[in-house]
């Protein structure tokens, strides 16, 4: 279909910001697949100014707080930041305007969802998230977005720092004193360990994530789910037990990733493949 000159440049950040999602985004239907484009820009904003170091705490937190208003301010922007994607708060205006163009169902769910990240985000700008209690004041709930479901699969992702945080300072002190011990190299068999746990931890959620895909009707939707779900669990299989994660990088082959992504459309195959990647973590003794 015809797009609109910032509607052009809102995918062309999609291209330059998203490492895994512009594929699969750009696959979904029609009006979808506007919708999420833009809701992906607007957390990846979000998710760049909490990320900048170089602004205050201070200033930070009126930010953060105000962000979901700034979608109906068709002249704000951010021309400060240091972040790699700093474009998407640079032109901002481009990104605010396609998201007024939506349909009002879309905005309704991506201000309340900013709010809910903006808030939680500034809350523990300065604090450790301690206890699951407190990660669920951090975490958007899925529940507020069933008129909008295919945007909740962004969550564990626009989370994925501050999930990862959450589990190491629940975890990591059963195995060592300081969290720089996983360092070094002598404490190398407790790293794994606490690694070992992290994952399994994560695992627990196959199950809902099974039931989530087996309720979607739309093929799109479906591929836009199901393929970074069977990605993320074919990564942690190859993390499992893996000493490598504390000495350099552990991603899943290129061709690897491309049959995942050819073969992860419909629920049969989406059983086989979590199947075969929780046999591979299973035998690993």
């Amino acid at each position: 279909d015809s797009l609109s000159s910032s509607l052009k440049t809102c995918y062309k950040y999609l291209n330059q910001t998203s490492r895994s999602f512009a594929a699969v985004i750009q696959a979904l239907d029609g009006e979808m697949r506007h919708a999420v484009c833009i809701f992906y820009l607007v957390l990846r904003a979000l998710d760049t100014l909490e990320d900048d170091m170089t602004i205050s705490i201070e200033r930070k937190v009126p930010l953060l707080h105000n962000f979901h208003s700034y979608l109906y301010e068709p002249d704000w922007r951010f021309t400060e930041s240091q972040e790699k994607d700093r474009q998407v708060l640079e032109d901002f205006p481009t990104i605010s305007l396609e998201f007024r163009n939506l349909a009002e169902k879309y905005q309704i769910v991506i201000v309340d969802v900013c709010r809910k990240m903006g808030f939680g985000m500034a809350e523990f700008l300065d604090k450790c998230v301690t206890s699951e209690r407190e990660w669920d004041k951090v975490r958007v709930p899925v529940e507020h977005c069933r008129s909008f479901h295919v945007a909740c699969t962004l969550f564990p992702y626009a989370y994925a720092d501050l999930s990862v945080i959450c589990l190491y300072v629940q975890t990591w002190s059963k195995y060592v004193k300081k969290l720089g011990d996983f360092a070094k190299p002598e404490n190398i068999d407790l790293a794994v360990q606490c690694l070992n746990e992290l994952i399994t931890n994560t695992l627990h959620h196959i199950p809902d994530v099974i039931t989530y895909l087996s309720r979607l009707r739309n093929q799109s939707i479906f591929n836009f789910c199901a393929i970074p779900q069977v990605m993320a669990i074919a990564t942690l299989a190859a993390c499992y037990n893996n000493q490598q994660v504390f000495k350099g990088v552990v991603k899943i082959r290129k061709g690897q990733a491309v049959t995942l992504m050819m073969d992860a459309t419909n629920m049969p195959a989406v059983k086989a493949i979590i199947h075969q990647y929780m046999e591979e973590v299973g035998s690993v003794r």
